[in-house]
């Protein structure tokens, strides 16, 4: 029993830490989205184009853009950390 207690603290850690890299990932793109002269087909930015837009896609056009600025990536970000919290407190103890 024990071990099945310290696989699921394991993979709830896990996931936790990769929601944090990831909410660095996001915030890391959408800085980088107010230069303009960012060319998003060339490495680095590329890759973190690719692996944080199809996250950010299933957020686009939930919210109407305000002023002609897109605020649909901040529920991503919400979520991201809920999902952070969650995970964080969420501990399996033996009986």
């Amino acid at each position: 029993m024990n071990l099945v207690t310290n696989s699921f603290n394991l993979i709830f850690t896990s996931i936790s830490s990769f929601s944090e890299i990831y909410l660095i990932l996001l915030l890391l793109k959408l800085s980088l989205a107010w230069f303009p002269t960012v060319n998003w087909y060339n490495e680095p930015f590329c890759s973190l184009n690719r692996l944080t837009d199809p996250y950010l896609r299933l957020f686009r056009g939930t919210i109407p853009m305000i002023f002609g600025m897109d605020i649909s990536p901040m529920l991503g970000i919400i979520f991201l950390q809920c999902l952070m919290v969650i995970f964080n407190n969420i501990r399996l103890e033996t009986i």
